[in-house]
C-alpha cells in the first residue's frame, strides 16, 4: 500500500519560502500571483495492513508540526 502524505503551514503561520517563491515569480514577469503557501509532500510505502489510524500516528508525531502545520493523508 502506499500512501501520500500532504503538510502545509495553517493559515496565520507567516510562509517566508512561500513569499520569497511569490517575490521570484513577480521577478520573473508574473504578476498575478497574489500569495504562495509552500508545503511538502511525503509519500510512503507501507507494509500490507497498515492502517489509516497508524498513517496518522506517524504525522502526528514525526512527519508534521500540528502545532504549527495541519496534514492531510491520500490513500493510493
Amino acid at each position: 500500500m502506499k500512501a501520500r502524505v500532504f503538510v502545509m503551514l495553517k493559515n496565520g503561520v507567516l510562509d517566508p519560502q512561500g513569499a520569497a517563491v511569490q517575490h521570484a515569480l513577480g521577478a520573473l514577469g508574473f504578476d498575478g500571483v497574489n500569495e504562495v503557501r509552500q508545503g511538502k509532500v511525503i509519500e510512503l510505502d507501507l507494509a500490507d495492513g497498515t492502517t489509516e489510524a497508524s498513517i496518522n500516528e506517524m504525522c502526528e508525531k514525526l512527519l508534521a508540526n500540528t502545532v504549527i502545520e495541519s496534514y492531510r493523508v491520500e490513500l493510493l
